[in-house]
Formats: C-alpha cells, sequence, structure tokens
C-alpha cells in the first residue's frame, strides 16, 4: 500500500500528476467550446501544452518491477499515441481539415486521458490506493 500524500512521491511524478489532472480537466472545456473562438483556442493551446507535458514527463518515470524494457511498461506507448495523436490533431486543425480535428482530439481524450485515467485507478497503483484505501476505506 502506499502512503496518502503525494508529496511522498518522485518529482518526476508528482509533475506528471499536475499535468495529467490538468488536462483532463481542460479536455471537456476546449471539445465542448463554441468551434474557433479564441476560448476554444485558448483552451486548446493549454490542454495540448498538458497532455505533451504529462506524456514527457511520463518518459521519466520508470518501473523495474513490472514487465519492462528499459524500466518502460507497456503504459509507456501511452506516452508515444498521446505525442501522434496530438500532433495529428493539430496538423488537421492547421490544414483546415476540423472534422478530422475534433475526431482526432476527442480520441486522444478519451484515451490517453479518460482511459489512462482509469487504468491508475486499478488496485496496487498509487491513485487507486489513494482512492481506494485511503479516501473510501475499501481494503
Amino acid at each position: 500500500m502506499h502512503l496518502a500524500t503525494p508529496l511522498s512521491l518522485s518529482p518526476a511524478v508528482q509533475v506528471h500528476l499536475l499535468f495529467a489532472a490538468v488536462a483532463l480537466v481542460l479536455g471537456p472545456l476546449a471539445l465542448r467550446s463554441r468551434k474557433g473562438t479564441p476560448m476554444h483556442r485558448g483552451l486548446g493551446y493549454a490542454w495540448v501544452v498538458c497532455m505533451l507535458a504529462a506524456a514527457a514527463s511520463s518518459l521519466f518515470i520508470r518501473d523495474f518491477q513490472r514487465l519492462n524494457l528499459g524500466g518502460y511498461t507497456p503504459i509507456h506507448l501511452l506516452a508515444l499515441l498521446t505525442f501522434a495523436g496530438v500532433g495529428s490533431g493539430v496538423w488537421l486543425a492547421v490544414r483546415g481539415r476540423i472534422a478530422a480535428h475534433r475526431h482526432t482530439m476527442w480520441r486522444v481524450y478519451l484515451g490517453a486521458c479518460v482511459g489512462a485515467g482509469v487504468f491508475t485507478l486499478l488496485p496496487g497503483r498509487y491513485l487507486g490506493d489513494l482512492v481506494w484505501h485511503h479516501a473510501l476505506g475499501l481494503a
């Protein structure tokens, strides 16, 4: 079981959690804001920065206890998919392919934010222990 404080985590994990949490909140705001407005663009740029920072910071978090290759576990593949998905989504917007941009950004949000977020809630992972054991008192 993990300690119930984020301060017990390495700085790399703290940075990753911060950017991931902000991206999780900004995503729906950007995706649901009126398209083409300064609000949508501002939220979108902020979300892109947070997603790229979360993906980059994840590369400094290594685990030599689980199945790994040089400390990188299968979940690190999400970082590569995030770089590719966010880059593709931005490129599509710049090229004026708005429907494809919208579809790509939704997929990146659902896969990299929501999907990865669900994965982190598994028992034995830090956030899973924090939620299930410390916050809810479940064994």
